[in-house]
């Protein structure tokens, strides 16, 4: 008979040493990061509402960094989703009186559905014309929504969406009322969607994204249904970023026609490019920074859009791989700098 208690036991034993612990986190090291920047946020900023929207913005350019990054689909639709999120919470609250969780699942489902109807149709086109028809459709959603002003609320948008308290069986338990308790709830749902799309990434279904988006032809030789892969992402990334929308609805109280306006498409693209293409948490930081450094230099100058084009000027020109990009190029610099002078010195300490 094979003793198996041996190997289970060495391998119980080498998850608890410090190769173990170091393994453990290399591989949550991205999850640790976020983790990090949902307790900075509440230090350093003042406003509850301001640190919420950073990480309401983070989901949604979580959503197209997946398309972008991981499948080499440049999008301008994704403020149909963000704006049917907002539009699905806020019908469901006034109108149905439903919990709170009701409605943000009622919201990634409406905006998964939009994904998939916008996705079916555009991902026969490559390159110019898939841009061009994701672009119309969101041209076609934010018309269709300025034309049914009894459902969507028009150009005044929906307003007065109330935020109830998180309840069980009619008792509330947990409150929504001040920006703070909001954003505690907010941050759960953020690292739990980070932590699922980060299992998507590194599974095979992610890796297979990846091989699309280097060489769409190989992968289809390979044997995979290219079409279907897409589809797919396109279906997670339209939950997410509903998701996002129903959360921005309940943040300010209303769902302004301009979230489905194709300026939000650009906006949540602008965020997923300076953070950087291709890494999650790199949306993370593309998103803090849009909101953070657009919310100060609103206070500087009226026109801050044009330091704001300055500023994508240059990640375009210097900094193509983003913020996380320049991070890892200076971490590089830093380690090398640091192995030259403990080389340095032990040649020193030889002589």
């Amino acid at each position: 008979m094979i003793d198996t208690s041996k190997p289970i036991v060495q391998s119980t034993i080498s998850s608890k040493t410090p190769a173990g612990l170091k393994h453990s986190l290399h591989r949550y090291r991205f999850l640790l990061l976020a983790l990090l920047v949902v307790c900075i946020l509440p230090l350093t900023l003042r406003s509850g509402s301001l640190a919420t929207e950073v990480l309401v913005f983070a989901l949604a350019a979580l959503g197209c960094n997946l398309l972008l990054g991981h499948t080499g689909l440049l999008s301008f639709g994704q403020g149909i989703f963000f704006g049917l999120g907002s539009y699905c919470a806020g019908l469901v609250l006034t109108k149905t009186g439903l919990p709170v969780p009701m409605a943000l699942l009622a919201s990634a489902v409406i905006g998964a559905a939009a994904a998939a109807l916008v996705g079916w149709f555009s991902i026969r086109q490559r390159g110019t014309y898939f841009v061009m028809l994701t672009l119309a459709f969101g041209q076609l959603f934010y018309f269709l929504a300025y034309t049914t002003p009894d459902l969507t609320g028009g150009d005044n948008g929906l307003l007065d969406i109330p935020r109830p308290a998180l309840g069980l069986f009619g008792k509330a338990i947990v409150p929504l009322t001040s920006p703070w308790q909001y954003y505690g709830f907010v941050a759960v749902l953020f690292l739990v969607v980070f932590w699922l799309l980060m299992r998507v990434s590194h599974s095979v279904f992610g890796r297979t994204l990846l091989a699309i988006r280097d060489n769409e032809a190989r992968a289809a030789a390979v044997g995979y249904d290219v079409k279907r892969f897409k589809l797919m992402a396109f279906v997670i990334s339209g939950a997410v970023t509903g998701l996002a929308g129903a959360l921005h609805a309940l943040m300010t109280g209303i769902a302004p026609l301009s979230n489905i306006d194709y300026h939000t498409s650009e906006m949540i693209l602008v965020m997923t490019v300076i953070g950087g293409t291709g890494n999650l948490f790199a949306s993370v930081l593309g998103a803090a920074f849009y909101v953070l450094f657009a919310d100060w230099l609103s206070t500087l100058w009226p026109r801050w859009l044009l330091l704001l084009g300055i500023v994508l000027m240059a990640v375009s020109l210097y900094m193509q791989r983003g913020l996380w990009g320049l991070g890892e190029r200076i971490w590089q610099s830093l380690r090398r700098r640091s192995s030259a002078d403990a080389g340095n010195d032990a040649d020193k300490e030889s002589v």
